[in-house]
């Protein structure tokens, strides 16, 4: 007797890659979410695609026969019902009703407008399909993708970056959308499948809007106030403990579904209002808050279910010329929506949404409105309502029931990395900005032949245009006098740029520190006037001294030699620090000593003499322009 202890199946294969990727995932979740900002949905799509039939033929859900498409439905539905549940309930108290103009304007017009731009894409590039087909088809690429949405604009970069109110308004919008798609997806299909176009046009209203739209918002809008008032009983009566309020969000999304479906309504938005209505009043938010099983479930159902559309890629079908359908329309197809399916309306009509407040935001918008789980489960609705296609297809229904997945397929597929990855993209983008330009500031400051301080100080420009040698902070040209430049004002003289003449003038009574010239020796900062030996120090210095003669003292600037100091970069002289300059200077004067580093004094220090704090000098010196003007003291001579 033979002993066979393997048992290979199709569903423990599942169940080893499903589980496999989540446990992977898991172990290096924080790294990939916080330093590259990706997420499960891109990562878990490469894994499926690795683990399918076209690498390593290890999980293949297109081989399960007949069922795969019921399989995929289910999937697809549990896994966007249940994220579409906690959009609901994590929206701030009444959000639907008081961002409702908003949500009109960013679901029904642009669903609308996409919806018929996308159709005539598909329409001159599939010359086989003809134009309502082609609507049945982009009616199940209009929605916008809850599940890719909210793992984008949730994320650390977005949280950092997007403001809340965009944030919020983009996952209401993704919710509230995905249900929609069903009106734009009936009426396609009854004018495809019905010879009367008058009799698809009464089944769209009746069936397609009334019992489907409408009464899938009524019955989810009810279920969810219902529940909400039967748990806030328990809870008073203390029936229910806080581990079956978390339960429930799970348990009522599976359940609202269950009673949808079965009425044969839109599932989705009765999930989505029954989420927004059991949170109505903020109860349910305060009894699962810093609850984390929503997130946990989240992660599971998201990883299991992007490794499944993954391996359900159908990869060959997309070279099949039998069909109309080649590698080049579908990348067309995929570049045109991608421009044209969001970005334009938005741009036209966000000045009547109030959450967005510029061409940016709108732009923003625009572009982050991915295709995924949602066209999936539309198109595999779709199928379930249309013939068997025969080979070659005998009519319009067969064609687009041949067609229908193998489009949306490649479209969600490009979808899923252009999307997922963007904030990577971005954000790696900006990191090279930043670099480059650290790089370039600190080459400028170690080719520089001042101290390192004056470089963010700005040149006054000179005669003829010319930018004078570093040391001031220039004025407007408007404010600039000839005269002023033929005596030398301005060239290496620090100013107030909302001074006027007479103070100019009064300024430089005193003398003037003369320019800064390569025949010293490199890095020293020359205080000599032509008429004194006062020095000039920014205002912010003087205000930083507590004590009161410090405008009577006499100072002259000179180099501490031992107190330079150099970059860690630099290969160059050393550069004097000013402000070490006149802490030391202050003391000679003063007291007859040197101020230390510590804040005391060197020997010889008179008792009671101020000392300066030590102060970086791009704080002190490299005021902000317009807030910096000098003070001179009088020379004692």
């Amino acid at each position: 007797m033979s002993i066979h202890l393997l048992e290979v199946s199709a569903p423990g294969l599942a169940y080893i890659v499903l589980g496999g990727f989540v446990v992977a995932f898991s172990m290096i979740s924080l790294l990939v979410k916080e330093k590259l900002y990706m997420n499960e949905v891109v990562l878990g799509t490469a894994v499926g695609i690795i683990m399918g039939p076209h690498c390593a033929n290890i999980f293949d859900p297109r081989s399960w026969g007949s069922i795969s498409n019921r399989v995929t439905l289910e999937v697809t539905r549990v896994v966007l019902a249940t994220g579409l549940f906690a959009i609901g309930v994590e929206l701030p108290r009444s959000y639907m009703w008081k961002h409702a103009r908003g949500l009109l304007v960013m679901v029904v017009p642009t669903m609308a407008f996409g919806w018929v731009v996308v159709a005539g894409v598909l329409y001159a590039l599939f010359p086989k399909l003809t134009y309502i087909p082609c609507l049945a088809i982009a009616a199940c690429l209009t929605p916008t993708d809850p599940i890719i949405s909210a793992a984008i604009v949730g994320g650390r970069f977005a949280v950092k970056h997007v403001p809340k109110n965009l944030r919020q308004i983009l996952a209401a919008e993704s919710a509230a959308n995905d249900g929609l798609a069903y009106p734009f997806l009936s009426i396609s299909l009854y004018l495809v499948t019905e010879a009367s176009r008058g009799k698809a046009i009464e089944l769209w209203f009746i069936v397609g809007w009334l019992y489907q739209v409408v009464m899938g918002t009524v019955l989810g809008a009810l279920m969810g106030i219902g529940f909400c008032y039967v748990m806030k009983f328990t809870h008073r009566k203390g029936f229910i403990d806080r581990e079956s309020y978390v339960a429930q969000y799970l348990a009522l999304a599976i359940f609202t579904i269950g009673v949808a479906s079965t009425l044969g309504s839109d599932d989705l938005l009765a999930a989505f209002a029954a989420g927004s209505a059991i949170s109505w009043d903020g109860h349910f938010n305060i009894q699962i808050e810093n609850e984390v099983f929503s997130s946990v479930i989240d992660l599971v159902l998201n990883c299991a279910c992007f490794v499944y559309i993954g391996a359900w890629m159908p990869f060959t079908a997309f070279n099949s010329p039998e069909l109309g359908i080649v590698p080049w329309r579908l990348v067309v197809v995929f570049l045109a929506i991608l421009a044209l399916r969001r970005i334009p309306s938005l741009l036209v009509l966000y000045k009547w949404v109030p959450e967005i407040t510029s061409w940016k935001e709108a732009l923003f918008s625009g572009h982050f409105g991915p295709m995924g789980v949602g066209a999936i489960f539309v198109s595999s609705l779709a199928l379930t309502r249309l013939p068997t296609p025969q080979n070659p297809p005998a009519d319009d229904a067969e064609l687009l029931a041949a067609t229908l997945q193998t489009i949306v397929a490649f479209v969600v597929l490009c979808s899923i990395f252009i999307h997922g990855l963007s904030i990577p993209f971005f954000s790696f983008g900006r990191k090279v900005h930043s670099r480059t330009v650290s790089l370039s500031q600190t080459w400028t400051t170690r080719n520089a032949d001042g101290p390192e301080w004056l470089l963010w100080t700005r040149r006054i420009p000179g005669p003829g245009g010319a930018s004078t040698p570093r040391g001031g902070i220039s004025l407007p040209q408007s404010q600039i006098d000839p005269n002023d430049l033929e005596n030398g004002l301005g060239t290496s003289t620090l100013v107030h740029e909302g001074k006027n003449e007479s103070e100019i003038e009064g300024a430089t009574a005193h003398g003037e520190i003369e320019e800064e010239t390569k025949s010293e020796h490199e890095g020293e900062m020359s205080g000599h006037g032509k008429d004194t030996d006062a020095p000039v120090v920014s205002e912010d210095i003087a205000e930083a001294c507590p004590h009161e003669p410090l405008g009577e003292a006499s100072m002259e600037l000179e180099e501490p030699k031992e107190m330079g100091h150099r970059r860690l970069s630099d290969d160059g002289p050393m550069t004097p620090n000013p402000v070490t300059s006149i802490r030391r200077i202050l003391g000679e004067t003063l007291g007859g000593g040197t101020a230390r580093d510590d804040g005391g004094t060197q020997p010889g220090t008179r008792p009671g003499t101020p000392q300066i704090p030590e102060t970086p000098p791009t704080e002190a010196l490299s005021a902000p322009s317009g807030s910096t003007r000098m003070v001179r003291f009088p020379s004692s001579q």
